[in-house]
């Protein structure tokens, strides 16, 4: 298994976080990993995603996946889990709190499976950590952008 972790202070509510992070129209306007989504925030929703496949040599090449919505409370938490048997079996997250200055924002995945088996931690650190830490600035900005 492989966990990916970044966080990041955005100097805005976790309510304002929350909302941007739940706009998944949106996403495509802001996201540069999670390139689309489509449907409500909910626990237990499938979302249509369309993601950058970090693991691949060819640029832009994306992966399109539904993924569920594992955990979901307004202000708190956001996660989803998609699979592939035996293949991959990913959990993306991000964690709200509240601290002086506004919200961190506690953002990864775990990785499990055949693939992930293959990939090195330099690998991980190289291509996968800079780009959750991309989302993380990202939204940052998305989230000044809409106060």
């Amino acid at each position: 298994m492989h966990l990916i972790r970044t966080q990041a202070v955005i100097a805005a509510s976790p309510q304002a976080v929350w909302a941007v992070l739940a706009d998944f129209a949106r996403y495509r306007d802001w996201n540069p990993l999670n390139l689309e989504a489509h449907g409500e925030a909910a626990l237990g929703a499938k979302i249509p995603m369309v993601f950058r496949n970090l693991a691949s040599s060819k640029p832009g090449a994306t992966i399109s996946q539904t993924v569920t919505l594992v955990a979901c409370e307004p202000g708190r938490t956001l996660a989803w889990a998609g699979h592939v048997p035996l293949l991959f079996r990913g959990r993306h997250h991000f964690t709200l709190e509240a601290v002086a200055g506004g919200t961190r924002v506690l953002h990864g995945e775990d990785l499990r499976g055949v693939i992930p088996m293959t990939f090195s931690k330099a690998q991980i650190a190289r291509d996968f950590t800079p780009a959750y830490e991309a989302v993380n600035a990202a939204l940052a900005a998305r989230v000044a952008g809409q106060g």
